[in-house]
């Protein structure tokens, strides 16, 4: 297997960080824009899209800065993988810098970033950011 290559995106946002953690760190929040449905026990997450499951640990979540998983699947095959979406406020125009970093394997990482430009995008639009 390829070995998955580091990559990260950022995105501006007008919103509140207390609106923009609950969207990036809870069930509800992330099936209303990252997945159709997501669950959770014992801090393993299950994202569901269409008629596929994702599971994905939750290894860090730091409250108003960044939520950070490990794919199940990259953990069972001894990846040293993640992904995490972090953010913070900009002082001056009080902006929120949000940062996604996530791994794909090189012939899929233009695919895999225009996923995320599609998501983040939904994340927009669901905020009204």
């Amino acid at each position: 297997m390829p070995k998955k290559e580091k990559f990260e995106l950022e995105f501006l946002f007008k919103t509140s960080p207390k609106v923009l953690d609950n969207m990036i760190s809870t069930p509800s929040g992330l099936s209303e824009w990252f997945a159709d449905d997501v669950n959770i026990k014992d801090e393993i997450y299950t994202f569901i899209w269409d008629d596929s499951e994702e599971e994905a640990r939750l290894i860090t979540k730091k409250l108003n800065s960044k939520v950070k998983f490990k794919w199940i699947e990259d953990e069972d095959e001894g990846l040293d993988t993640y992904f995490e979406i972090r953010y913070e406020v900009d002082p001056m125009t009080k902006a929120v810098l949000l940062t996604v970093t996530d791994f794909a394997e090189p012939d899929e990482t233009e695919e895999v970033q225009r996923l995320w430009d599609s998501q983040i995008n939904q994340l927009k639009r669901t905020l009204g950011a």
